[in-house]
C-alpha cells in the first residue's frame, strides 16, 4: 500500500466523523499544552531566580552565623541563640588574601512612620558604606551611608524605591529627601533614596530602608553583633580558596574546632534553589503528563471502535489482497495523525498559556525548544503504543468472518 494511499485514506476515515476525531484529540491537546505551560513556568522562574541572585553583587560569600542547614534554617550549634559573628571578626576577614572588600551587616524587622502618617513594617538594614558597592545597588536621588555617619552613630537613612512609596505615597521621591520618618520610636532623616532593583522579597532591597550600622547595633537593636557579613572576593576564581581561608581563620578566631558560623557562596545559593525549582516543575509536569495517559485511553478507544465499525471493509480488502501489514499500518497512521495534530494544537495552546502568564507579570516563562521536542516526541510515541493495539487486532481479523460480521 503506497504512502499517498495511507494518508489518503487516514484524512478520509478521520474527517468522516469530525466530533469524534476532534474529542479524542482533546486529552492529547490538553496533556501537550500542559507540559510545555509547566515546564516554561518552570524556566522562567529559573532564570527570574538566577537574575536576582547575580543581581545581589558578584563574586560574593555571605558568612552568616550558626550553621545552615538545608531545609532547616539557622541553628545554633548548641551555643544558644546564633549571635557568634561578632564585629571584631571583621579585621579578621579583611586580612586575608583575595578579599576585596567586607560588609558587616544587622537586619531587624521594625514598623516605620512617616511624618504623613504612612507607616509600614520593613526590614531595617544596619550598613557601612561598601554596602552599596558590594551589593551592586545605586543611588537615584540623594546619597547613601557615609563613613562620617557610621562613626557618629548617625540618623540617617536610606530608603529603597518600595519603602519611598509606601511611606510617601504619591510624591515626588526627591521631594522626600530631608523629610523625617521615625524607626522604633527614634526620629531619622531622609538621606538618599536607591533605584529600584526588583528581586524576590527576601533579597530585594528595594523594601529595605538602611542605616548607619553603629545606630542600628547601638541605638535599634541593641546588639552586639552581626546577622551577617558579605564578603567580596577580588578573583571568582579564587572563591573557594578565599571560602577555605575564611573558615580557618574564623575557627581560629572564635577558638572553636567545630564551627558556629557558615560560609555561602552565591553558586550555592543558585545550585539549591534550582534544584527546588527543577524538582518542582519534574512534579508539576508528571501531574499534567497524567492527561496524556488519559488522551492515549480515549485513542484506543476510539480505535477499536473504528475496527468493530469498519470489520467488514476490512474483510473486504483482506478478501482482494490487503496484507495483514496494510492494514496495521492503516489503523496506526489513524492514531498517529490523532496524536499528532493534537500535539501541534497543545504546542500552540501550551504557548499561549506561556505567554499569557508572562502578560500577567507573575513571572517571566521561557518556552524551550527542547520541551517542544518532548511534547512532539510523546504525542508520537502515544499514538504508537495506544494505537498498535486496535491496528494489530485489525490486521489479524480473518477476512472470512469479517465479511459476515452485522
Amino acid at each position: 500500500m503506497k504512502t499517498r494511499d495511507i494518508l489518503h485514506e487516514t484524512y478520509s476515515s478521520l474527517f468522516a466523523n469530525k466530533a469524534r476525531s476532534g474529542l479524542t484529540m482533546l486529552g492529547i491537546v490538553i496533556g501537550i499544552a500542559s507540559v510545555i505551560a509547566m515546564i516554561s513556568i518552570g524556566n522562567g522562574a529559573k532564570a527570574s531566580i538566577q537574575s536576582s541572585i547575580e543581581g545581589l553583587g558578584s563574586n560574593l560569600l555571605t558568612i552568616m552565623p550558626g550553621i545552615v542547614q538545608p531545609g532547616r534554617g539557622i541553628i545554633s550549634s548548641g551555643r544558644g541563640a546564633a549571635q557568634t559573628l561578632k564585629n571584631e571578626d571583621l579585621q579578621v576577614v579583611k586580612n586575608i588574601e583575595g578579599v576585596a572588600m567586607v560588609s558587616p551587616e544587622v537586619s531587624r524587622r521594625f514598623q516605620v512612620v512617616s511624618g504623613t502618617g504612612n507607616n509600614t513594617n520593613t526590614t531595617i538594614m544596619g550598613a557601612v558604606p561598601e554596602y552599596l558597592t558590594l551589593h551592586n545597588i545605586n543611588i537615584e536621588y540623594g546619597s547613601f551611608i557615609s563613613d562620617m555617619n557610621e562613626r557618629s552613630m548617625g540618623r540617617q537613612a536610606v530608603l529603597g524605591a518600595t519603602a519611598a512609596t509606601d511611606l510617601f505615597p504619591d510624591q515626588d521621591p526627591e521631594s522626600i529627601l530631608g523629610k523625617s520618618i521615625r524607626i522604633n520610636k527614634v526620629n531619622f532623616t531622609i538621606i538618599g533614596i536607591l533605584f529600584s532593583k526588583g528581586g524576590y522579597q527576601y533579597s530585594s532591597p528595594d523594601d529595605m530602608i538602611f542605616v548607619p550600622l553603629s545606630t542600628m547595633q547601638k541605638i535599634l537593636s541593641g546588639v552586639d553583633y552581626l546577622t551577617m557579613m558579605a564578603v567580596s572576593v577580588t578573583n571568582k576564581d579564587d572563591m573557594n580558596t578565599v571560602k577555605d581561608a575564611a573558615t580557618v581563620a574564623l575557627l581560629n578566631k572564635h577558638n572553636v574546632t567545630e564551627a558556629d558560623f557558615s560560609i555561602i557562596s552565591q553558586e550555592d545559593i543558585l545550585g539549591t534553589l534550582s534544584q527546588v525549582i527543577n524538582t518542582f516543575t519534574i512534579f508539576l509536569a508528571a501531574i499534567a503528563s497524567i492527561s496524556l495517559l488519559v488522551g492515549g485511553i480515549g485513542i484506543m478507544n476510539m480505535m477499536l471502535t473504528t475496527v468493530t465499525e469498519r470489520t467488514k471493509e476490512i474483510g473486504l480488502r483482506k478478501a482482494i489482497g490487503a496484507k495483514r501489514r496494510d492494514i496495521n499500518m492503516q489503523f496506526l497512521s489513524e492514531a498517529i495523525a490523532l496524536t499528532f495534530v493534537g500535539g501541534v494544537i497543545g504546542v500552540i495552546l501550551g504557548w499561549l498559556i506561556s505567554f499569557g502568564v508572562s502578560a500577567t507579570g507573575l513571572v517571566k516563562t521561557q518556552v524551550s525548544f527542547s520541551s517542544v521536542l518532548l511534547a512532539f516526541g510523546v504525542s508520537a510515541l502515544i499514538g504508537i503504543i495506544f494505537g498498535y493495539y486496535p491496528a494489530r487486532r485489525a490486521g489479524m481479523l480473518n477476512p472470512i468472518d469479517a465479511l459476515r460480521y452485522e
